[in-house]
């Protein structure tokens, strides 16, 4: 569950004004459930996005997720947490020197796991997102939803409890965006 509480967050301004983006936001996202949060733009979706994920600190208020509170971590305790936290991006965020597979790959990689289990997790993701024959692929040689594919497997890599998509359908035709939707 994630259980938001009272959540502040602002950014200056260029002429140096303060600008409130999230005011007192204050939410509960029931566990194993699907949850969007619409708005126009610039309402503060991608900010409440990045504070979850406490890739941005928010200013005050609390973030628990299955009743820890992430805002209150900080260096490897945050960043083990974090492992619990799938994030796509609408830009699909993809490591542009690195296949399809490497890019899947990469948060295995990291945290050590062997060789073995990283070549079958790879698998299964690609795989499940319809992308086996295109492991070897660079990122430029990709569609835009390929790549939005690809994304979406790296983010599923570690298991996560929790999985953020910002905007992950936004640029994608509509076979694609269902695709990604059953998916997820």
């Amino acid at each position: 569950m994630i259980a938001i509480d009272d959540l502040h967050k602002s950014y200056r301004t260029a002429d140096g004004r303060l600008s409130a983006v999230l005011k007192g936001l204050s939410l509960q996202v029931p566990e194993r459930s699907i949850t969007a949060v619409v708005g126009p733009s610039g309402a503060g979706k991608s900010t409440l996005a990045r504070c979850i994920s406490l890739l941005e600190r928010p200013d005050s208020g609390s973030i628990r997720i299955n009743g820890l509170d992430l805002s209150v971590l900080s260096g490897e305790a945050l960043r083990r947490e974090r492992r619990a936290i799938g994030t796509v991006f609408q830009s699909s965020a993809l490591l542009s020197r690195r296949t399809a597979w490497e890019n899947v790959a990469l948060p295995l990689a990291w945290l050590g796991v062997v060789e073995r289990d990283i070549k079958a997790r790879v698998g299964e993701l690609l795989e499940s997102v319809g992308l086996s024959h295109k492991a070897d692929a660079w990122p430029a040689q990709l569609s835009g939803g390929q790549r939005q594919r690809i994304a979406i497997a790296r983010a599923l890599a570690l298991r996560p409890s929790v999985l953020l998509a910002d905007e992950a359908t936004s640029g994608l035709d509509p076979q694609a965006t269902a695709s990604v939707l059953t998916l997820l």
